[in-house]
């Protein structure tokens, strides 16, 4: 197994809640990995302020240069690049209005959290981009709380009226409560559930207009979305429940005797009225 294997095998293995401290401590242990590591593996969103706007964004990998971030409302680099890419003029308006369209859209299926978009060109004459969610809920009385990151990929290939679209999306889930944190440092204990699902989508959708990848993108996401929350519902918390119910019911050990013991003679009185059945065929 190569060394880049080998590090992608290992922080599959550890709690996606260190990923950035993991990530960090292998790229300072195998440096020529780094750019690699960086690119590859998704970690939790990171806030910035724009300095021109006011507004907040989102930073990723994919919105960065060098040391830099480029806000997706001013286009400008903080701090500031001369240099740094940024998306043609054509493209650059699509950016802007699917940024407002995706605040929408957060803004219904999220109530609160933060969005960006980001756009760039591509050689081929199509163009790739990601949009980024984030959802972080504030701690309640008791302490619970949790953070949601939805992180999409996508590569866009015109084909006359149609547009080939393809997505890669990916969902980072924690959720817990403030003495999972601590947990070994002043004797308190906690619960923290976390893990991270990747999907991958690919449609060809009508293009009449330039302004209809707006559309697409935006039913394609929310398709990718819905599934994946489903889906995680239904893995970590159906999981979870599963367990807690092995170690901990709420019948007690004669009731739930009973009622085996009543699941087993109705299968053995149909079993038996089925072979009389059989029988009377023959």
């Amino acid at each position: 197994m190569d060394a880049y294997t080998a590090t992608l095998d290992l922080l599959r293995r550890l709690p996606p809640t260190n990923v950035e401290r993991n990530v960090d401590i292998l790229c300072q242990l195998v440096p020529d990995l780094a750019s690699d590591l960086l690119l590859e593996v998704d970690q939790p969103l990171r806030i910035a302020k724009d300095a021109e706007t006011g507004r907040e964004y989102l930073c990723s990998e994919y919105n960065r240069d060098s040391d830099s971030y480029r806000s997706p409302w001013s286009n400008a680099y903080d701090p500031p690049l001369s240099d740094g890419a940024v998306p043609s003029k054509k493209l650059r308006e699509l950016e802007v209005a699917m940024n407002d369209a995706f605040d929408t859209y957060r803004d219904m299926y999220y109530e609160g959290g933060l969005s960006s978009v980001y756009l760039w060109d591509q050689e081929d004459g199509g163009f790739a981009g990601v949009i980024l969610i984030k959802k972080t809920s504030k701690p309640s009385q008791s302490g619970n709380h949790g953070a949601w990151d939805s992180i999409h990929t996508l590569e866009v290939h015109e084909r006359g009226r149609q547009a080939q679209y393809k997505v890669v999306s990916t969902t980072l889930l924690w959720v817990g409560n403030e003495a999972a944190a601590t947990v070994g440092e002043n004797g308190q204990t906690g619960v923290s559930l976390s893990g991270t699902m990747t999907r991958d989508l690919e449609q060809v959708k009508s293009l009449a207009r330039y302004d209809d990848h707006i559309a697409n993108v935006g039913r394609l996401i929310e398709e990718q979305e819905n599934k994946m929350r489903n889906s995680l519902a239904e893995v970590y918390f159906g999981k979870t429940k599963d367990v807690v119910q092995e170690l901990r019911t709420l019948e007690s050990a004669a009731q739930s005797r009973q009622e085996q013991s009543l699941r087993r003679n109705l299968f053995e009185e149909m079993g038996g009225k089925m072979n009389k059945r059989a029988a009377g065929a023959v």
